[in-house]
């Protein structure tokens, strides 16, 4: 299977409203809101005890938000230390249209305060359109099902919220400019995939570089990178293939990725310079 630098079996961005939150997540949120108010908290005062926003419980207890170790265990011990709510926790990672190998590295994702990804070979699903994800549904094997296909887009929709739920955690892109050239899907596709990077990167949460395709040096030629800070402000790296996914947390090793990336950034095109050229790929089309 190849994961599309997400891990979802196919990620992309949405036009079609707000995905629906899973039954297992909806669930989990009930459990919360019950123990939370049978302790007499109100979500303000939860937060505050366990060092998480408000918007973070809300969106926990409404089904919307995947809760990381940390907020698990800390609600768990505000809530009279049962250990319900961690082991309820434990099945939350059996998400639809979610690779298994990916499910620890979406919990650490969707609470990040810095999120860095360099990808080579596609789109990375966070920035994805709902074409242009579909385009690659189309071409995985073994072939999927309609079901299949829905599923893995609502939950690549899912993710792609955090661009816009997290305005405060840092989003970093940096692209291989031979991506778009390839026009995947078309040039429809590619055009409305440039039309919607060239917006998001107007957000000031988010920067996007290109590494352009005469490059000398490249420090990136491993393969994809992506990197994460946590609010505990400790890192951890994913790097993905065709058939999984490895979460990194030595920090020996971490940190040798963090130095590639780093230095990725200087031999890739600058943040201006990066979006000029989206803008005269956009207008060749």
């Amino acid at each position: 299977m190849v994961a599309d630098s997400g891990g979802v079996a196919a990620m992309g961005m949405g036009g079609g409203g707000e995905p629906e939150a899973s039954d297992s997540l909806r669930t989990f949120g009930a459990m919360v809101q019950a123990l939370r108010e049978h302790g007499g908290l109100s979500r303000e005062g939860l937060a505050d005890l366990v060092g998480y926003s408000k918007h973070m419980v809300a969106s926990v207890e409404l089904g919307r938000r995947m809760p990381d170790v940390a907020f698990v265990e800390g609600v768990d011990r505000a809530l009279g230390n049962t250990g319900a709510l961690t082991k309820a926790a434990q099945h939350l990672g059996r998400q639809p249209g979610l690779a298994a190998w990916f499910r620890k590295w979406a919990r650490l994702e969707a609470t990040a305060i810095v999120l860095y990804t360099y990808e080579s070979r596609m789109i990375p699903g966070l920035l994805q359109t709902e074409a242009y994800a579909r385009a690659l549904f189309d071409d995985r094997l073994p072939l999927l099902t309609d079901e299949e296909v829905e599923e893995q887009w609502r939950a690549r929709a899912q993710r792609q919220r955090l661009l816009h739920e997290r305005p405060n955690t840092a989003f970093s892109f940096m692209l291989e400019e031979h991506m778009f050239l390839r026009h995947t899907g078309g040039v429809d596709v590619t055009r409305g995939l440039l039309d919607h990077l060239l917006k998001m990167a107007k957000l000031r949460n988010i920067d996007i570089q290109v590494m352009p395709l005469a490059r000398e040096s490249h420090a990136g030629l491993a393969g994809p990178i992506q990197l994460l800070e946590t609010p505990e402000n400790r890192w951890f790296a994913y790097c993905e293939g065709q058939r999984g996914g490895l979460l990194v947390s030595d920090a020996k090793e971490v940190s040798v990725l963090q130095s590639r990336y780093a230095r990725m950034r200087s031999q890739a095109l600058t943040i201006p310079d990066s979006v000029s050229l989206l803008q005269r790929m956009r207008g060749d089309l």
